[in-house]
């Protein structure tokens, strides 16, 4: 149990480092009821820019160092910064640029996943 509560916790640190830096349209898919996951929460956000994903996404690393003392497993996507994916093994984190966002639409594929509601 405490082990949930913990990701949960991570979770947590991580939207709001993705609120300090104005992140868009978060949403947090809880993952633990569903058969056959890899991970418990997907945390999914959008930037505006390159640019913009790229400072969410170390913003991102640099609280979670501070406030968890962990660092990401696996970083994918930083070189070109249009879906960067930092796996924290319990917590995956997704941060897109909008067009790719919708493009590969993860909050429908995962749609059987309960969404948990962010709030600004």
């Amino acid at each position: 149990m405490a082990k949930k509560k913990e990701s949960k916790a991570l979770a947590d640190i991580i939207i709001d480092s993705i609120s300090d830096i104005k992140g868009e349209d978060v949403v947090l898919l809880d993952l633990r009821e569903l058969e056959n996951t890899f991970c418990e929460y997907f945390v999914i956000c959008s930037g505006n820019s390159n640019t913009h994903v790229a400072s969410i996404a170390a913003i991102i690393e640099k609280k979670v160092k501070e406030n968890a003392n962990e660092k990401p497993w696996h970083v994918e996507g930083v070189e070109n910064a249009q879906w960067i994916l930092m796996d924290y093994s319990n917590v995956i984190v997704h941060v897109f640029q909008r067009e790719y966002r919708a493009f590969y639409d993860l909050d429908s594929l995962w749609g059987d996943a309960k969404e948990i509601s962010i709030t600004a």
